[in-house]
Formats: structure tokens, sequence, C-alpha cells
């Protein structure tokens, strides 16, 4: 299990079992927040305790969602879908870069043009530590 919290300690997230590939994503939101998903989809493997408050981002439907971060201390906890999925379930993830470092160093990064083409770009076989160390 990954245990991420935000820098005062009042909110966090957990994430049971394997979470695959970390994503980074260059659109306008998360290239401004810095943040590393990885995804699962709400009250199933994720889970958040504590505080939150939240911005919405809206725009094509695919791409609308909220953002959740500590009103304390402002750490961008995860995002989550505004529009469940096929299957009634909600999209979502969660900020990795607040996980302690030696949980998370070894995860493979995926990119993301979140910009532009809303595809996976290429790998550049690169994982969490190489952003950080």
């Amino acid at each position: 299990m990954l245990i991420g919290a935000c820098h005062c300690g009042q909110s966090r997230w957990t994430l049971q079992g394997d979470p695959g590939s970390i994503t980074a994503c260059n659109c306008t939101l998360c290239r401004r927040y810095g943040a590393l998903w990885a995804y699962d989809y709400e009250a199933e493997r994720i889970r958040l305790e504590g505080p939150t408050s939240s911005y919405t981002r809206s725009g094509k439907e695919a791409s609308s969602l909220e953002i959740l971060f500590c009103p304390t201390c402002a750490c961008v906890l995860s995002w989550r879908g505004l529009h469940l999925e096929h299957d009634g379930r909600r999209r979502m993830a969660v900020n990795v870069r607040l996980a302690p470092p030696e949980a998370v160093q070894d995860l493979a990064i995926d990119h993301f043009d979140g910009l532009e083409t809303f595809e996976d770009l290429p790998s550049r076989n690169l994982c969490v530590r190489h952003l950080w160390f």
C-alpha cells in the first residue's frame, strides 16, 4: 500500500496494490502543479482522509475534473472525474509526489500529452527517482 500526505499532515491518501506506471502530464494544470499521478477509482483502491478543498476544471467532457487539495497547506492530493464512467465508477488519481521518495522512486513514468494530442508520448525510460534526485 502506498500512502501520501500533505505537508501539514492533515490530509492524506492511500492506494492499495500495485500502482502501475505513474503519469507525468503536460496539461495546463499538471505542468503548474508538477504532479505525478497514479490512477484507480474513488472508494476502490484509492481512499482519501482528512479535509480537502477543491478546484473544478471544466472543459471537454472527457477532461472535466476536480482537483482536491489540503485547505491548510494547499498540497495537491488528487483529482477525480466529474462524470461517472459507463460502469458507474468515478476515475481518480493521487499525486505520488506526496508519498515518501523511497516508496515510489522505482515506479516507471509514462508521459502524456494532455495539452494538445491527448495521447501517450514515447517512453523515455524514466522512473520517479530521475525527477527527484
